[in-house]
């Protein structure tokens, strides 16, 4: 896999560079769409990125530009490769929006989360008594489908070329009982084996750090090889999450991610913390 080059970073890198163009041609959303008889909400789901954009839509938008020759061409060629479905397509009903494909290309993941072992860290027996808990209505083929999805993304971090993954939790994660004992000692086991991985950092927030920079909840900060590709922040929720692109808000968000690791245990000490918890709930 190289990193950077798959649909979804295409696609986001598209939308910023129509954006860009429409700007420099000093053309509004609503002229643009009035020009090419289309609806102004569709150039702007273009330009934001939930939407793809056709090659000959593409062409269009580049035409009323000015672009033209080779470097029309070869955004019209980044809009057929954007277009192109990821592994991720076989859980459609699962993963809605771009948070998959963004991850799977991004070079560097900073995590942190204060109530749950982070997803790509979960056990199979984990993330089944998480998602049945989230999903108390939900039937037992839906949340089976939603572990299977799961257990797919975390082929990133056995990846051949993997991200570099750092992953901050709260002490209460050690603590709070998910499925059973016995699945707290097999996470916890499968955890600190995970840590020893070359391209992985695990830290744990201790209780007596008391309040912290993570407090307002979970978050994610992708990174991304090329400059064209700026870093992205996703904070999640419940039932969804929403992104941060604003070069203020990633800088705020590392902020706080690079306080969490200063508060936070030592990674070597953050490992025995882990292996500790396995053995409290392996007796």
């Amino acid at each position: 896999m190289t990193r950077g080059h798959g649909p979804t970073v295409r696609r986001r890198r598209l939308a910023g560079e129509l954006r860009r163009l429409r700007e420099k041609a000093a053309l509004t959303i609503d002229e643009v769409g009035e020009k090419l008889e289309c609806s102004s909400s569709k150039i702007s789901r273009i330009e934001t990125g939930h939407v793809g954009v056709t090659p000959r839509d593409a062409r269009d938008l580049l035409a009323l530009y000015g672009v033209h020759g080779d470097e029309q061409e070869a955004l019209v060629q980044l809009a057929r490769e954007a277009r192109k479905r990821g592994w991720w397509h076989a859980y459609n009903e699962v993963f809605t929006g771009a948070f998959v494909g963004l991850e799977a290309d991004a070079s560097s993941l900073r995590a942190f989360q204060a109530l749950l072992v982070p997803g790509l860290l979960q056990t199979e027996r984990y993330a089944y008594a998480v998602i049945r808990a989230m999903r108390p209505g939900a039937v037992d083929s839906e949340i089976e489908r939603r572990v299977a999805a799961r257990m797919a993304r975390q082929r990133l971090l056995r990846d051949p070329n993997p991200p570099e993954y750092w992953a901050i939790i709260d002490e209460a994660v050690l603590h709070r009982v998910v499925g059973s004992r016995e699945v707290m000692a097999e996470q916890f086991t499968q955890m600190s084996e995970i840590a020893r991985l070359p391209h992985v950092t695990i830290q744990v927030v201790p209780f007596e750090a008391g309040a912290h920079s993570g407090m307002e909840g979970p978050f994610l900060i992708l990174g991304f090889p090329e400059m064209a590709d700026p870093d992205v922040v996703y904070v999640d929720s419940t039932n969804s999450g929403f992104y941060l692109e604003l070069e203020s808000d990633v800088r705020r968000y590392s902020l706080m991610f690079d306080h969490l690791r200063a508060a936070a245990l030592k990674p070597e000490d953050s490992i025995e913390a882990i292996t500790g918890a396995a053995r409290r709930f392996a007796k």
